[in-house]
């Protein structure tokens, strides 16, 4: 175990980053995981040890860069390298620019943007003497394709893509790859905070219409969105950087709803 790889997973308390954690422990890696929520966190931690791999728990809230930057070096620490950072962690609130409050803003660009773009920096700092290493951003398709209700979130992920080219740029030549990852309606517990003007639940009518216009029909699994990541991990995806991969079952660019189409060519769809 001591020339297996090491990634830093950020958000990993549950969702996509609990099941980012868990597939590249499968495939090999030890693993820091970095949440808020220190119970969950060490239940994830203790499934992966459970299941033969390794884990460092780094339980504490990245809108304290000093305790970013400390999950960065105790991870360091533990392992004398770090070969991938997987910058999943997020914070937003349901809210339009209409009332939207300063804190909500800069909390959600402190976690969701800044975090990732320092943590990145100091993550480097250690891949680079070893050769290079790997970044990914977990950002969203609502860096394209708005919802109204978010602009903080909205505005955080379209710059992280932005930052994901940049920092391929600057860090290319000294063979780390930068890739940015936007998942589409990911079935997870963070999707399931839609309200209407009442504070009543409308996440199942959210997620009907949704997969109307979804090609494959379903909304992604954390799973799904985990092995994506560890692929673009991989040796195989080595020539891949400086771009953002859509993991959405096409429904970034289907215009027609499924039912429509169904009306429309009876028997094709």
């Amino acid at each position: 175990m001591a020339d297996s790889p090491v990634a830093l997973v950020t958000g990993a308390s549950r969702g996509i980053g609990a099941a980012t954690a868990r597939e590249l422990a499968r495939r090999g890696y030890r693993v820091a995981i970095v949440a808020r929520t220190a119970e969950a966190l060490s239940a994830v931690g203790a499934g992966i040890e459970e299941a033969g791999g390794e884990a460092l728990v780094l339980p504490g809230d990245l809108a304290d860069l000093e305790f970013a930057e400390s999950t960065v070096r105790r991870t360091r620490d533990r392992w004398r390298r770090l070969d991938l950072l997987v910058n999943n962690a997020a914070w937003r609130e349901l809210v339009t620019m209409r009332r939207i409050t300063l804190e909500s803003w800069e909390r959600t660009l402190r976690v969701s943007l800044t975090a990732p773009a320092f943590l990145s920096r100091w993550a480097a700092e250690i891949m680079e003497p070893l050769g290079g290493g790997v970044i990914i951003n977990v950002s969203s398709v609502v860096a394209e394709r708005v919802t109204g209700v978010g602009p903080a979130y909205i505005a955080a992920k379209g710059a992280l893509n932005s930052l994901t080219y940049e920092l391929a740029a600057l860090y290319g030549p000294v063979g780390i790859r930068v890739v940015a990852v936007n998942p589409g309606a990911i079935d997870t517990a963070g999707a399931g905070d839609y309200t209407d003007g009442e504070g009543e639940s409308i996440t199942t009518e959210l997620r009907r219409q949704s997969e109307d216009h979804i090609p494959v029909g379903r909304w992604g699994t954390a799973d799904d969105v985990a092995r994506t990541i560890a692929m673009l991990a991989g040796d195989d995806a080595r020539y891949l950087t400086g771009t953002t991969i859509v993991v959405d079952g096409g429904w970034q660019h289907s215009l027609l709803s499924g039912s429509l189409r169904k009306k429309m060519f009876p028997g094709e769809y």
